[in-house]
């Protein structure tokens, strides 16, 4: 039966530009809370909404966690719940998709080299899917931006966050950095101290726009726009171009009476994600859905629409870039060459 968000997403229905373009979803998240059930079947529902959506990366999402055991090794639980639904999809039976082809788990950084037997078993776990790890860096100093994710302040900084960073580098992982804007020059620090590491930024940086930063889009985008130009400089850095469905960018369209078009959507988030794809260049972006985080805000359907709206002047192997091949490339999957 259709939930209420399917009901309003439904008032704004629209079918799949360019159809046969596909398509590496590079981030999304699966789950089952109570009353909030986002698995495989809802996934393919998305997926199925036009379209062609040929495989997809996982993130962690603090899902399915080892109930018992040590504490550093309880997220391996998640990379489990995850190859499983990589080997249900694996099966045909589920759609055309090859769900979780890759798998971005969590693992504390902050402990250092002994972070290496903790990758060590997500690899194992991850049966050949595991790709690298994403650890929250998210802070800010306003409390209504404060989540369950918050990390310290300055934690990229931190000399044993880095020495996990060193062992994901020295055993071939890569590192999803999810931060604020006014956080993207850290992370330009942490890319030139780790010129070997694969950097995956999230969410182009998540430029905020509720809390101290409500009302001030104009001077948030000075800063994110400056500091994403100077970001591009570190040839080891590629960036998730989408996210901006989180309510904390503010842009309220969970708020409407009707969802945004892809028309509208494309309006609204071009400034921002071209110009991230003109400082980094196609080959080291790749469009996003977030979903089903941003599916508060839009449709599937809507947001793909509107990153092949903005691009529709691009050639053929930029949109290659843009749409798949950065994202497998990052990965370590196939690239449509191979497929």
């Amino acid at each position: 039966m259709p939930s209420e968000l399917d009901a309003w997403l439904d008032l704004a229905k629209e079918e799949a530009i360019e159809p046969d373009l596909p398509i590496c979803d590079p981030h999304h998240h699966l789950w089952d809370h109570i009353g909030d059930r986002y698995l495989i079947d809802e996934l393919n529902a998305d997926f199925g909404s036009g379209h062609q959506v040929v495989q997809s990366v996982f993130v962690e999402v603090d899902s399915m966690y080892r109930a018992s055991g040590p504490l550093e090794m309880r997220p391996i639980g998640e990379t489990e719940f995850v190859r499983g639904i990589g080997a249900q999809s694996d099966s045909g039976l589920y759609g055309p998709t090859r769900v979780a082809a890759a798998i971005v788990s969590y693992a504390d950084l902050t402990l250092g080299a002994a972070i290496e037997p903790v990758l060590e078993a997500h690899a194992e776990a991850g049966g050949g899917r595991f790709r690298g790890i994403r650890h929250s860096c998210i802070w800010d100093g306003s409390p209504e931006l404060r989540t369950p994710r918050f990390a310290p302040q300055a934690l990229m900084a931190d000399t044993k966050f880095r020495q996990g960073i060193d062992a994901l580098q020295r055993m071939g992982f890569s590192f999803d950095a999810v931060i604020y804007h006014h956080q993207i020059s850290e992370l330009a620090d942490l890319a030139q101290a780790f010129p070997n590491a694969v950097i995956v930024l999230n969410h182009i940086g998540r430029p905020l726009g509720i809390g101290p930063y409500a009302g001030k889009r104009d001077e948030v985008f000075q800063v994110w726009q400056r500091d994403i130009s100077a970001l591009a400089k570190h040839p080891n850095v590629v960036v998730k171009v989408g996210g901006l469905g989180n309510p904390v960018s503010g842009f309220d369209w969970h708020t409407r009476p009707t969802p945004p078009t892809s028309e509208e959507l494309t309006d609204s988030t071009s400034p921002y994600y071209l110009h991230t794809i003109e400082a980094f260049g196609p080959e080291r972006c790749m469009f996003e859905s977030n979903f089903p985080v941003d599916k508060r805000s839009y449709s599937y359907a809507a947001v793909w629409n509107s990153f092949k709206r903005m691009t529709a002047d691009f050639s053929a192997a930029e949109r290659t870039n843009l749409f798949h091949d950065t994202a497998a490339l990052a990965y370590r999957l196939p690239v449509l060459a191979d497929q």
